[in-house]
């Protein structure tokens, strides 16, 4: 209780000022970026999709399109960060190069895709963890018994300073790429199920079936990447940390995924993964494992799948906090919100309403008997997937727009002109392949394709109006206030 009840004297200056502080360095916001990314599920959700509804072996192509998607926009994204000097990540891009409206426009977009990937996820986690729980002997209970027990330990921890959670994320992280890669290495080692082939990357397999679902279900592994930018305000020396983090990040996701893939994919032999897929694509990965290093590695590997979505859930948590966090200190949200811890520096009020706000979302879901994940998930992933490629279209045109009209002097072409172009046309094609193919992204009825992707063209509206009501006044606003 004392924490609340500082003096302003006796209170760090920069939580009287209302700035959040912090000495992240790159390794910390490549952790936080990556665990955003969930790398365990996309292995074990992601890709059994791909080679389901996509490709079949040829399913790590889409990740290598992804991966070369996500590097052509980095390119201007980190050309244009010095120019960029408040926290917000992609709005506040959008708003330098797009103008305050269209930066209004984006924040609320990037609210709503974030916090459907967290719901989406705390519902996907709910359902793993009650089905372990009752594999182990434990009392058979409802998924959001699970989700709600875990997402007051998520809440504690995004109560506090960042750094905490920089550590949990760094330990659960480290621990599900080891066991991945240890598998990738068994079954690379002992030459698969037929003697490694190469398989995937023959034109007869990349250009067999839906290709772009497989690039579909490759973009959704990447939400998540802005986490780079969001936490600008907590980097140590952030004109040097936010551009290497986000260099460094989409490289590792890339290759991880790319290799990842095409060793289970190695694992089953390229002729039977399809099949092995159609079968069973929620426990391709486990029975991947449990083939290659035996029934304790399959064990742990299910046990790691609980830590990778806690991870998940826990790096969305602290993205949403912060968002809130930028806008209420603008004066678009309330300023509550935007009241930093004295002694955690900490968006705090932030943080405990992005979790009630979780919980009231997944409070409606139970109440209504949806299934957690091919019900809640494959909805609010939709969501995301779709309001992710648009915020990466407008960051890349802002980019473009304020180094053509806005910062001409700047004569480097390929960074500032030709690659956000690039990016541009990339992200168009793949938003066309999302909602060429959304009815299997939400796994529903074209009706229903309709409504869920409707709700990220309603949040960017919404933000816009809110932008031309608050023109002139959001510029200024500071972020944050030494309200207690």
């Amino acid at each position: 209780m004392s924490d609340h009840t500082d003096t302003a004297e006796t209170q760090h200056p920069d939580a009287r000022s209302g700035h959040l502080t912090g000495r992240l360095g790159v390794t910390s916001i490549v952790f936080m970026v990556i665990a955003a990314a969930a790398p365990l599920t996309v292995i074990g959700g992601n890709v059994p999709l791909a080679i389901l509804n996509g490709n079949g072996a040829g399913a790590p192509v889409g990740f290598v399109v992804a991966s070369a998607v996500m590097l052509l926009f980095s390119v201007g994204f980190v050309a244009m960060t010095p120019h960029v000097e408040r926290a917000g990540a992609f709005f506040a891009y959008v708003e330098r190069g797009l103008g305050a409206v269209a930066g209004m426009g984006a924040a609320f977009l990037a609210l709503v895709t974030y916090t459907a990937i967290q719901v989406g996820v705390w519902g996907y986690f709910g359902g793993s963890l009650s089905n372990l729980v009752h594999h182990y002997g434990g009392p058979d209970l409802p998924w959001w018994v699970y989700t709600g027990l875990v997402l007051v330990g998520v809440a504690v921890l995004g109560y506090h300073h960042i750094d905490l959670s920089a550590k949990v994320l760094g330990v659960a992280l480290v621990a599900e790429i080891a066991i991945v890669l240890l598998m990738d290495g068994v079954i690379l080692g002992t030459g698969g199920a037929s003697g490694i082939s190469g398989a995937s990357f023959t034109p007869d397999a990349m250009f067999t079936g839906a290709v772009g679902i497989a690039v579909l279900f490759s973009l959704t592994g990447f939400i998540g990447f802005e986490a780079a930018a969001v936490y600008r305000s907590e980097a140590r020396s952030p004109e040097r940390t936010i551009p290497r983090a986000t260099y460094l990040a989409a490289v590792i996701i890339g290759l991880f995924y790319t290799l990842s893939s095409w060793a289970m994919i190695e694992g089953w032999g390229a002729e039977r993964v399809s099949r092995a897929a159609q079968a069973d694509p929620d426990n391709l990965m486990l029975d991947t494992a449990g083939t290659y290093l035996g029934a304790a590695g399959r064990d742990v590997m299910q046990v790691l799948l609980i830590t990778s979505l806690f991870a998940c859930v826990l790096s969305f948590h602290n993205v949403v906090a912060r968002y809130q966090f930028t806008l209420a200190g603008r004066g678009v949200l309330h300023r509550a919100l935007a009241r930093v811890h004295p002694r955690h520096q900490s968006p705090h009020v932030s943080s405990v309403a992005q979790s009630c706000t979780a919980a009231a979302l997944l409070f409606v879901f139970a109440l209504a008997g949806l299934e957690p994940l091919t019900e809640i998930f494959s909805a609010m992933a939709g969501v995301a997937t779709l309001g992710i490629v648009s915020l990466m279209l407008l960051t890349c045109l802002a980019v473009l727009v304020f180094f053509t009209v806005h910062h001409r002097a700047d004569r480097r072409l390929w960074q500032t002109r030709l690659a956000p172009s690039l990016g541009i046309a990339s992200l168009l094609g793949c938003l066309w392949l999302i909602l060429s193919n959304f009815d299997v992204v939400v796994d529903g009825t074209a009706v229903l394709a309709t409504v869920v992707a409707a709700v990220p063209v309603a949040a960017f509206a919404l933000g816009t109006l809110v932008g031309v009501r608050h023109r002139g006044t959001t510029g200024t606003a500071r972020e944050g206030t030494s309200e207690r």
